[in-house]
């Protein structure tokens, strides 16, 4: 048995694709999802369902399961986020199969004028694509609600900074269900046919989001293609 693991889980993309692909192979393995209200709730799940091999991890535990973990990947220890687990002989292993899917799926998109990038999120997604924005060497800066010592606010996106940052990609939920007519506070006048938006969301696969970038004439790609990586990702993960 294979499972994801957050909440909500109603719009989780895991579900479908893995079991049509044990469908498609004629495997007899099963995956389920299993919405939890509290991490706390992951040994007594583990304990009801020992046929567990494999876990995927969403919002919001991808940094709250960090201590109910026996190892560590080393690209999970280094970003702090965890979004796959295998299980073996009761070991538990945390991988981060988002860094290297977004990395994968952005690079095809990029062209010579994507030089920075703004990151909106200060999540555990957010950690993950940090890691692979330094891996392709491209600068960026952390947006939040609040100024941090890391992070500037919404606020403080005028057009100079919008200019200078023409990669724009969104880790927050905003623009997911329930939350889909809410986009992140970005002014997006400011934006045009240079910037290329990324929205980790795939469901809806237009979200207000993208909507506003690609009104401005901004390139937008949606997380569909970035899920597919970290879903066969997870699959070698756990027949490795």
């Amino acid at each position: 048995m294979y499972g994801i693991i957050g909440n909500p889980l109603s719009h989780s993309f895991s579900p479908g694709y893995f079991r049509k692909k044990f469908a498609t192979l004629n495997l007899p393995e099963q995956y389920e999802m299993f919405p939890l209200a509290d991490i706390s709730e992951l040994n007594p799940l583990l304990k009801n369902h020992p046929d567990i091999q494999g876990l995927n991890v969403t919002i919001p535990f991808k940094v709250a399961v960090l201590p109910y973990l026996d190892r560590l990947h080393i690209t999970a220890e280094n970003i702090g986020a965890v979004n796959c687990i295998r299980i073996r002989n009761g070991l538990r292993t945390g991988f981060n199969t988002d860094a290297p899917a977004f990395a994968q799926t952005l690079q095809p998109l990029l062209k010579n004028h994507h030089r920075r990038a703004l990151v909106l999120g200060t999540g555990g997604a957010a950690q993950a694509i940090v890691f692979a924005l330094k891996k392709l060497n491209i600068p960026f800066t952390l947006v939040s609600r609040k100024k941090a010592y890391s992070a500037i606010s919404y606020e403080e996106l005028t057009a100079a900074v919008l200019a200078a940052h023409t990669i724009i990609i969104n880790t927050t939920p905003l623009g997911m269900a329930p939350l889909v007519e809410q986009c992140p506070p970005i002014p997006y006048a400011y934006l045009g046919k240079e910037h290329l938006l990324y929205d980790l969301i795939y469901n809806p696969s237009q979200t207000l989001f993208l909507q506003r970038g690609a009104a401005q004439g901004a390139v937008t790609q949606n997380g569909y293609d970035m899920l597919i990586a970290q879903a066969e990702a997870s699959w070698s993960i756990w027949n490795s």
